[in-house]
């Protein structure tokens, strides 16, 4: 399965008549929000994001503590032989607001639908291109980085999305700094195209070609993030967290209103780049102080497991509808088995709008799975592109408009999804992983989590729809928060 890379770009630093303007302007509040008064995922009512004032202010002002975070939902343990909620989470990557203006159409589509979303920021998102050596990556070039830097305006303009995204109950996490993932995406596709070039080279040049597509592969494997040691991820971590908190001094912006967040505190997860989940980065993770990780790489329809004090938040395989196959329930995901790539050359727009269709099905069938089954929480990954005449984009409009408003279901972010975890009790945890794709509990709901068992145990590896569990293996002990 092919994964999308962004393409490398490096942008002036904007006018500065164009920044002063952007200083006068970018603290105003954004459009309406959508929240009830258990949001998110209560009732809808129409309110206007207020970001917090200043109760003090962190660095060099780059961010500020504002106090709690509007619009948090009022979660609480579940009762004996009481269903769960039916979660689902949406979350962006690479949260930027350039002149295509999608960072702040997502937040609409949110707050109108009464969803919390996770948006994931990468620290160089906020590194001017001109303070680009500024960033050291682990294994690569100082300055270097795969999703671009940016100018002045464009930071402007992202400050003050993030800031009314915050304000309106969303979670900013992050997506770390470079996105190194090689030509066609992780170091594991690399090596698929590799292969394939060299099954049909025969030999002579052609060979000569595979054999350097071998080489090319091989140093993306040993440079890309999988290979980073914890000592390297926790050097990611600390330039993303330095890059958040002096963008001031990085762009000189030192007039625009902070991020209303304590960066070190209140970014607690994020999503590593490409197919991959690095062994090293769970390690450095947790010694930030982050509670999760969102990995990129797919797994079943099952409820999520912690491990090393990290719950682990997978994209997951869901149908793809008119075919007899899964994929992830992501926009790239969807991408890769219809068009393959979005400039390649070989899409069709006669199909854009069946290929928006599919996604947007494909989504409400893991929904409906999950909803009518084992209550996973549904997890949903996309970036802010617009791929293939915008489609996808849509297909997650049309998705929240759907299922964020129907009973029991609750539209969070990772960071509230963790919230409510870590509040429930282990045992019953273990009896909700005990559940396999689809499949609700025999007896129902009342039954099946009446009680629970006296040596929990969860599923050692989940099976395929309609195929039983294997045996279980004793799962870590979670333990509610303040206990």
């Amino acid at each position: 399965m092919h994964s999308v890379r962004k393409t490398p770009t490096l942008v002036a630093a904007g006018a500065a008549a164009a920044v002063l303007a952007l200083g006068t302007t970018a603290c105003s509040s954004g459009a309406a929000a959508h929240r009830g008064s258990d949001a998110p995922g209560g009732p809808a009512v129409e309110v206007v994001p207020q970001v917090p004032r200043v109760l003090r202010s962190i660095g060099d002002g780059s961010t500020a503590d504002t106090g709690p975070q509007p619009y948090q939902p009022d979660f609480h343990r579940l009762r004996p032989g009481e269903k769960p909620p039916q979660f689902v989470v949406f979350s962006w990557n690479g949260a930027v607001e350039d002149s295509r203006r999608l960072l702040s159409s997502v937040r609409g589509i949110g707050e109108r639908g009464g969803a919390a979303m996770t948006y994931f920021l990468s620290g160089t998102t906020l590194l001017p291109a001109d303070h680009k050596d500024l960033y050291a990556p682990p294994r690569h070039p100082r300055g270097t980085s795969d999703t671009g830097l940016t100018d002045r305006a464009t930071i402007a303009d992202t400050v003050h999305e993030l800031r009314l995204a915050w304000a309106g109950g969303s979670e900013i996490g992050t997506y770390f700094n470079g996105h190194f993932c090689g030509q066609d995406g992780d170091a594991a596709d690399q090596a698929a195209s590799a292969s394939g070039a060299a099954a049909g080279a025969g030999g002579g040049a052609g060979a000569g070609v595979a054999a350097g597509a071998d080489a090319g592969a091989e140093d993306a494997a040993d440079s890309g993030p999988g290979a980073w040691t914890p000592e390297e991820w926790a050097g990611e971590i600390r330039q993303a967290q330095d890059f958040t908190q002096h963008w001031r001094t990085a762009t000189g912006l030192s007039t625009l209103d902070p991020l209303p967040f304590d960066y070190v505190k209140g970014v607690v997860g994020g999503r590593p780049p490409c197919r991959t989940d690095p062994p090293g980065l769970a390690p450095a993770a947790k010694a930030a102080g982050f509670r999760y990780t969102a990995d990129p790489s797919g797994q079943p329809q099952i409820w999520p497991s912690r491990t090393d004090g990290l719950w682990h938040f997978p994209l997951q395989d869901i149908p793809v509808p008119g075919r007899d196959t899964e994929t992830l329930s992501s926009d790239d995901g969807f991408l890769s088995i219809q068009s393959g790539t979005p400039d390649d050359g070989t899409a069709d727009r006669e199909q854009y709008a069946s290929w928006g269709r599919q996604m947007r099905d494909g989504l409400i069938a893991g929904f409906d799975r999950a909803y009518h089954g084992n209550r996973a929480p549904l997890v949903v990954g996309s970036h802010l592109e617009s791929w293939n005449g915008g489609v996808y984009l849509k297909a997650v409009e049309d998705t929240v408009k759907e299922v964020c408003g129907q009973q029991d279901v609750r539209c969070v972010s990772f960071k509230q999804l963790a919230d409510w975890l870590d509040m429930q009790d282990p045992a019953v945890l273990d009896r909700l992983r005990g559940l396999d794709v689809g499949q609700a509990p025999k007896g129902g709901w009342g039954t099946y989590l009446r009680g629970a068992p006296a040596t929990p145990t969860a599923p050692a590896a989940p099976a395929a729809p309609g195929v039983p569990a294997s045996p279980g293996v004793p799962s870590e002990a979670v333990r509610p928060a303040g206990r």
